[in-house]
């Protein structure tokens, strides 16, 4: 009996599953349809049905004359602010923020990071490298240092208290803003490449930042690249929610 092949739906679900792994890039053209029925063992027939349905589910696009494309996400629109979360900055938009650790270790400052702390030369910091997702989708990969003399065993409090805002609590540090942030661009190493699942020759958004304590002394300074096609970046300086996430060709 001659086959039938695979159904639109399955056609269409090992396609978003593709999507979603980043097999299949953003930008990206798909193969010609007798290509795609070969490649997903499917009929014309059920391959277009599975086409429309990506189509419409936002996760594909038809560029007439040109051929089918994998769509861009919509941009996560990441808020900063005098009190910046990253969990709560997620949550808002629909999204689970959560963090993977993956060394921390006490080394001496350097210069960059003792000036930011205000710290003598050298002196000893706690520094944690962490790779941030928004559901799960990498999106954010850093250094965060904490002086060792303030915050001496802030390692082992780590390992019951995830939340970096629940762990100052436990210092007595009720409330913390932002006092400064800096950003830049340049190109992805391979190392970021590799961890933020982006493509070669991407370009990464540099996030350095500092907090400080009610009373303006600074308690912790970071160092974070971000997958540049997946997060803008609004400032505000007041409570102001709702805005708009533009896609990559919008901005």
């Amino acid at each position: 009996m001659h086959s039938r092949g695979q159904s639109w739906e399955t056609t269409r679900d090992r396609i978003s599953a593709e999507i979603a792994a980043g097999h299949l890039a953003p930008d990206a053209q798909l193969p010609s349809e007798p290509e795609l029925c070969l490649l997903y063992n499917t009929r014309r027939h059920s391959l277009r049905r599975a086409l429309a349905a990506l189509v419409a589910e936002g996760k594909l696009r038809v560029e007439h004359g040109r051929g089918t494309f994998v769509e861009r996400a919509p941009l996560i629109n990441y808020v900063v602010g005098p009190r910046t979360r990253f969990r709560e900055n997620l949550m808002a938009q629909g999204l689970t923020g959560s963090g993977q650790a993956i060394s921390e270790m006490q080394i001496p400052a350097s210069p960059r990071v003792a000036a930011a702390l205000k710290l003598a030369p050298d002196a000893l910091v706690t520094a944690r490298s962490w790779r941030g997702f928004a559901n799960d989708l990498p999106i954010s990969l850093g250094w965060t240092y904490h002086d060792v003399e303030r915050f001496p065993d802030i390692s082992e409090r780590r390992k019951t208290t995830p939340s970096l805002t629940a762990i100052y609590k436990t210092y007595g540090i009720e409330d913390y803003r932002r006092q400064s942030t800096t950003i830049f661009t340049r190109i992805a190493n391979e190392h970021e490449t590799s961890l933020l699942m982006m493509r070669p020759g991407q370009s990464v958004l540099i996030v350095q930042k500092t907090d400080v304590d009610m009373n303006g002394a600074p308690i912790g300074f970071s160092e974070a690249a971000w997958a540049g096609d997946r997060v803008q970046f609004t400032f505000e300086n007041a409570e102001a929610r709702g805005m708009p996430s533009e896609r990559t060709d919008d901005v």
